[in-house]
């Protein structure tokens, strides 16, 4: 296979989708969902799991607004990075300010980056509920401050690219949205 031949049935243009929301949304489980899609479609695709990130790349971090923005900051950093060399970075990671999730877009804007952002709107009841991690329970008791969305702030984004509201549809069908998103962008 010559590269001219990749070049016309693949996309070489990465970019950054970033997935916001509530803990337990939905959004990892979706970045996976769409990663899969994409390798199979012989797209270089990378998950920053905002979890994974965190122990690796932000160990030592708290949860202070300072510390959330330096997170948010890093994993956009690697995002832009990997996108700038054709791989399509998802990215799972809360990013409870609106200040830090601009800021991340405007270094993407810079390198003219791609830059996708995805509300994974899903309410605190129904987060609450599916509670993966059980923050909530942990909250709920006493034993946890600071959960964003239920003791600290989370900014919804006012104008994301895409609103996926998962409570009212399967995972398949939000990968879906953001894949159909990606390819009315050309990025698919």
């Amino acid at each position: 296979m010559t590269t001219d031949h990749l070049q016309e049935n693949h996309v070489t243009t990465g970019a950054t989708v970033w997935l916001t929301g509530l803990p337990s949304a939905g959004k990892t489980t979706i970045a996976y969902e769409l990663a899969d899609r994409l390798r199979a479609a012989g797209r270089r695709t990378e998950v920053l799991d905002g979890d994974e990130i965190r122990e690796f790349l932000s160990a030592g971090l708290g949860f202070s607004r300072a510390d959330r923005h330096t997170n948010v900051r890093r994993i956009g950093f690697v995002a832009e990075l990997l996108a700038r060399n054709g791989v399509t970075a998802l990215v799972p990671v809360i990013a409870p300010y609106a200040d830090s999730r601009e800021a991340v877009r405007e270094r993407h804007a810079e390198h003219g980056t791609p830059y996708l952002e995805i509300h994974v709107a899903t309410p605190v009841e129904v987060c609450s509920v599916r509670d993966v991690k059980g923050l909530y329970a942990r909250q709920a008791a006493g034993e946890l401050t600071g959960l964003t969305g239920v003791d600290d702030p989370y900014e919804e984004p006012e104008t994301p690219d895409l609103r996926i509201e998962s409570q009212h549809q399967s995972v398949r069908e939000s990968a879906d949205s953001v894949h159909a998103l990606l390819s009315e962008r050309g990025l698919a």
